[in-house]
């Protein structure tokens, strides 16, 4: 044999190193992309969370910080405002509020709607009772909507977070959009908030199809199951035409806000640039980065398993400084211990009373009014306060 040959031979590679070789390249690639993808990803998040970061201004009830790392129970108030970008100056009230509880070790989510126009005594403004709850933002921000919930239902409130329903649409067309089945029969026009018009929208009760007209419902589109942004919209502001009023509008909200969750938390969401900016355009917290990593490893599982529930009240008129008469929801004290048990048991924390049947304590002037107002048979006793004055 030939020397020479014989050399070559020797110093040839064989066919299994070769693809030892191959296999080696290939995972090192993928191991690099994927490093490259999960260092964008926490780079992106960390922008928009800083981004999105905004201080709730209170002292909480307990150390959040040391809730989250040991992996125990949360709750978030969640609301919703209507009017605009969250940079404006101008404090409006919000659209619907909301109670976002984690609890990681049953892996379980609920999701609590909350009656915006309950009747309340806003904590720091007690002076100007009767409110509804949604007022509280707009009286003294985020602080002063903390202090009277966890005042109405003797509950921790460990962080907020406000949404811009405006930015809604854009956020579930960039999530690929939701599925979601509607609870009731109805078509709904966003330009005339009924159901006639043009950009109509019909929806089926116990059904995620769905159908559009822009002519007026002359002619409709095939049926849908994939909502997209337009279509989360008019699914979740309809309210006239519920039976329910403002009860269903929340519920139908609760429904879009839970698909929204569980699109959301893909990681083809986190690497979409677009996304990530529109959650900092539309979203402000007091969780920071930390928080949230921590929350991506412990709470995770939680996103699979959502229930609903919402706050039912009494509707009452009474006449505001002008003598026009405003509607109310009286929340009778059975109805707020409900909502109350179940808060505490998802955030695992003893049984207790709940808050007071106005949240912030009444000026002894206004005693009789507030007592007047409680529903029929509700026995709770209002408390009235003599230092309750208006913050300045």
């Amino acid at each position: 044999m030939d020397p020479q040959f014989d050399s070559r031979a020797h110093h040839h590679k064989s066919p299994s190193h070769k693809l030892r070789n191959f296999i080696f390249i290939i995972l090192a690639v993928v191991l690099l992309v994927v490093g490259l993808l999960v260092w964008r990803t926490i780079h992106n998040t960390k922008g928009v969370i800083d981004k999105s970061y905004a201080g709730a201004g209170i002292t909480k009830s307990r150390n959040v910080s040391d809730v989250v790392k040991s992996g125990r129970p949360i709750s978030i108030l969640l609301y919703g405002t209507d009017t605009g970008e969250l940079g404006r100056t101008y404090r409006g009230r919000t659209d619907s509020m909301m109670l976002l509880l984690i609890n990681p070790k049953t892996e379980q989510t609920t999701l609590i709607s909350l009656a915006r126009d309950a009747m309340v005594s806003i904590v720091g403004y007690e002076d100007t009772f009767p409110q509804k709850l949604n007022a509280a933002y707009a009286y003294g921000s985020t602080a002063t909507s903390i202090k009277t919930v966890e005042s109405f239902l003797n509950i921790p409130i460990d962080y907020y977070a406000l949404v811009n329903m405006g930015g809604l649409a854009t956020m579930v067309n960039q999530v690929g959009g939701i599925s979601v089945k509607s609870p009731l029969d109805f078509t709904y026009s966003q330009e005339t908030a009924h159901n006639y018009g043009p950009n109509l929208y019909r929806f089926h009760k116990g059904s995620d199809k769905y159908e559009h007209s822009d002519d007026n419902g002359v002619t409709w589109s095939e049926s849908k199951t994939v909502m997209t942004g337009d279509a989360a919209l008019a699914f979740s502001r309809m309210r006239y035409d519920d039976p329910t009023g403002d009860y269903g509008r929340q519920q139908r909200q609760s429904l879009v806000l839970e698909g929204l969750i569980k699109k959301s938390a893909n990681v083809s969401s986190l690497l979409n640039d677009k996304f990530m900016a529109t959650i900092s355009k539309n979203v402000r917290t007091d969780l920071t980065f930390g928080d949230m990593t921590t929350m991506a490893s412990k709470y995770i599982k939680a996103k699979n398993h959502i229930t609903t529930e919402h706050m039912q009240g009494v509707t009452t008129n009474y006449p505001d400084a002008a003598g026009n008469n405003v509607s109310y929801e009286v929340i009778p004290q059975t109805e707020k211990q409900r909502v109350t048990d179940i808060a505490r048991k998802s955030l695992g924390l003893k049984s207790a009373k709940t808050g007071r049947p106005y949240g912030g304590k009444i000026p002894p002037s206004l005693a009789n009014v507030a007592a007047s107002l409680r529903p029929v048979g509700d026995n709770s006793t209002v408390e009235a306060d003599t230092a309750a004055t208006s913050a300045q």
